[in-house]
């Protein structure tokens, strides 16, 4: 069901028109917009940053590998599937890698900055989209699964954020959550994203089940890759305030490969049943009360 902005009333369809009172979000940057005061800016990201993160993501070892991980785990862990968001679906790299993966399922993506949503648009051609502030989410039993992927780390109501997964997600459904892992891996880069944390191990699993919900699965990952991670880190403290943000992503392809394959070879461990304790992420796989038969 979705939730009226204005008056809190339950209704169903496609149309975002409220039956009860007749409010409609407006429409910014050809997107229904119902946070319409963070559409341009001011929450967690930076705006101008889409544009790049699009040339990049499909060539960096990094996006690729994500991908393949939320895939499996959809696959391994979701028995139902219907209806999925994505919550700060972002240039829609991931949206178009389930669209593949799934490609019987109804789609929708969100996200605070407006700027984002064209860019998704470009990548799927069934789905649907909108500018939505995730700590107000206009749903009340609404999907089968949600997904948050390197989402949390930008909001400091994160707690919020994860009351309001638990409430838009239908009896027995899902959320999928990566986070960035361990304070002590923080650098510019994290600045340059707007994050306000890089989570603790257990600290998002206690989250989470504050939340209300029972945590299914959770692992790192960029474990066998921790010591590069490191040393580009270190590296990039010495490059002082005048150096490149993105510089991390932007890998030539002979070291692109290689860090491809490492990854791919972390998979096939979870696969076998290894949880990695450390890493320079965090997976985890949530579920609202018992899973569907």
């Amino acid at each position: 069901m979705k939730r009226c902005m204005s008056c809190s009333a339950l209704f169903a369809g496609e149309s975002w028109r409220c039956p009860s009172c007749g409010h409609a979000p407006g429409i910014v940057a050809g997107f229904p917009a119902l946070a319409p005061e963070l559409a341009h800016g001011g929450a967690g990201f930076e705006p101008g940053a889409y544009a790049e993160l699009a040339r990049l993501e499909s060539d960096n070892f990094w996006f690729r590998a994500r991908n393949h991980l939320i895939i499996w785990a959809l696959r391994r862990h979701v028995r139902h599937m219907r209806r999925f968001l994505e919550i700060g679906c972002g240039t829609g790299y991931v949206l178009a890698g389930v669209a593949r993966a799934f490609p019987g399922i109804t789609m929708t993506g969100s996200e605070v900055f407006s700027v984002g949503l064209p860019f998704a648009a470009s990548r799927l051609d069934r789905a649907e989209l909108l500018q939505m502030d995730a700590r107000r989410m206009p749903y009340v039993e609404e999907f089968d699964v949600i997904g948050a992927f390197d989402v949390l780390e930008h909001i400091e109501e994160d707690d919020a954020v994860l009351s309001q997964m638990l409430q838009a997600l239908r009896p027995g459904g899902t959320a999928i959550i990566t986070v960035p892992q361990h304070p002590w891996l923080w650098s510019r880069q994290d600045e340059y994203a707007h994050h306000v944390r890089r989570y603790r191990v257990g600290e998002l699993r206690e989250k989470v089940q504050r939340a209300g919900f029972q945590v299914r699965y959770a692992t790192s990952f960029v474990t066998l890759l921790l010591p590069a991670m490191l040393v580009s880190r270190m590296l990039r403290r010495r490059d002082g305030p005048g150096g490149d943000p993105l510089g991390e992503l932007r890998l030539p392809a002979v070291i692109d490969r290689p860090f491809g394959w490492i990854m791919h070879l972390e998979r096939m461990g979870m696969r076998l049943g290894i949880r990695f304790p450390v890493g320079g992420s965090l997976l985890l796989v949530a579920g609202k009360g018992a899973r569907p038969e």
